[in-house]
């Protein structure tokens, strides 16, 4: 028997991260980005001082935005500031703020469930 999630040729899984980069559906990308279910976009986020609601406006502004944004805030957990919670509250979209590599790994889960998720990646 065969367990293994069947995903849309064209979702974009996160399958590794490190280097100051990630590959994901086999194709590396340097630097931070943001991943929607079928395309991935440079996000020129370094660290979590630099997050914005600016920053955050190709998923404010997505035709189709997503229920759930996984946050990976670098090699450890932070907070995000009030005013961009609210933001993303007012847009329909739930925050959850992990390390990168968390959320790369929860990305991955909760795409393949078919959940309505993106995730904005800070590079480690």
């Amino acid at each position: 028997m065969d367990v293994t999630p069947v995903v849309s040729a064209d979702s974009q899984l996160s399958v590794g991260y490190g280097d100051l980069g990630f590959t994901i559906s086999g194709i590396r990308h340097e630097g931070s980005v943001l991943v929607f279910p079928t395309r991935t976009l440079a996000w020129p986020v370094t660290a979590m001082a630099e997050l914005s609601v600016a920053s955050l406006e190709p998923l404010l502004t997505a035709e189709k935005r997503p229920s759930v944004l996984m946050l990976g805030c670098g090699k450890g957990m932070s907070v995000v500031p009030r005013e961009i919670r609210a933001a993303l509250k007012a847009a329909g979209i739930v925050i959850e703020p992990m390390d990168t590599g968390a959320a790369c790994r929860t990305y991955n889960v909760l795409l393949t469930e078919g959940r309505d998720v993106a995730a904005a990646l800070i590079a480690v």
